[in-house]
Formats: C-alpha cells, sequence, structure tokens
C-alpha cells in the first residue's frame, strides 16, 4: 500500500478504528429484492462504529450492498448492511473497506444496529487499551 493511499484512508474516517482480529465477519451480497448469494467468511482487520476493514479472499467490487453478521466473544449481530468503499490487494487477498449503511442514510438509521456496533467498538477499543498498558 502506498503512503498516499494511506493518508487519503485516514482522512476519510470519522473515528479511529481498533484492531479487531478475533471477531468473526460472514458478509452476503444485498440485491434490490434482500440478500442474494452465500455467506463468505472474511477476516476482521479493524472496526468502528462507522465502518470495518476486512480481509477477502475474493474481491467484492466498490460500490457492493453487502449485509455483515458479526461473531464475537461477547457480541453477535446478524444482517448490518454496509457498502464496500475501497477494494485492493493485500495480503493473500483483498482489503476492503466498509462503511455500514445506518449512517450513511436516515431512512435505514437504527438505533438497535448503532448500539450494537458501539458496543461491538468499545470491546475492541478497551482490548486495545488493555494491551498498550
Amino acid at each position: 500500500m502506498s503512503e498516499e493511499l494511506a493518508i487519503q484512508e485516514s482522512d476519510r474516517r470519522i473515528k479511529t478504528r481498533f484492531s479487531a482480529p478475533c471477531l468473526d465477519i460472514k458478509v452476503r451480497r444485498r440485491g434490490w429484492l434482500g440478500v442474494n448469494g452465500q455467506a463468505l467468511n472474511v477476516s476482521c482487520l479493524d472496526i468502528n462504529r462507522y465502518g470495518v476493514a476486512v480481509l477477502s479472499p475474493v474481491p467484492l467490487g466498490s460500490g457492493t450492498r453487502l449485509s455483515l453478521d458479526f461473531n464475537g466473544q461477547y457480541i453477535t449481530q446478524s444482517s448490518v448492511g454496509g457498502r464496500v468503499m475501497s477494494e485492493y490487494p493485500y495480503r493473500t487477498g483483498y482489503r476492503i473497506g466498509i462503511q455500514f449503511a445506518y449512517c450513511m442514510d436516515r431512512r435505514v438509521y437504527s438505533r438497535a444496529i448503532d448500539n450494537a456496533l458501539s458496543r461491538i467498538e468499545a470491546l475492541y477499543r478497551n482490548r486495545q487499551k488493555k494491551t498498550s498498558l
């Protein structure tokens, strides 16, 4: 990844993301009539309440609408809408930046989703604080 690209990526972020390698995420493509296709297991690189970066074995395509299911040590959340904002080759697959739909469009805002993602963010923020002490 070029340094210029890294600066552009970080400038777009609303809040700091926190490393979450042990958070399991499954993504599915969303079509106009709902969720389509099989779930794809991806590796979480980092997360905050507004978005997530994942490592995927296959490209998903910039602009693709997704449904995400999260499963962590203390929390599970299903059917979180998102959109692929960036994608490029990384390590053994593709690094995909996903922004959650609830914070992009007021019509799909959900307090339950917002609260769940805030809890996930808090868990990994606290975990990162403990490891940096």
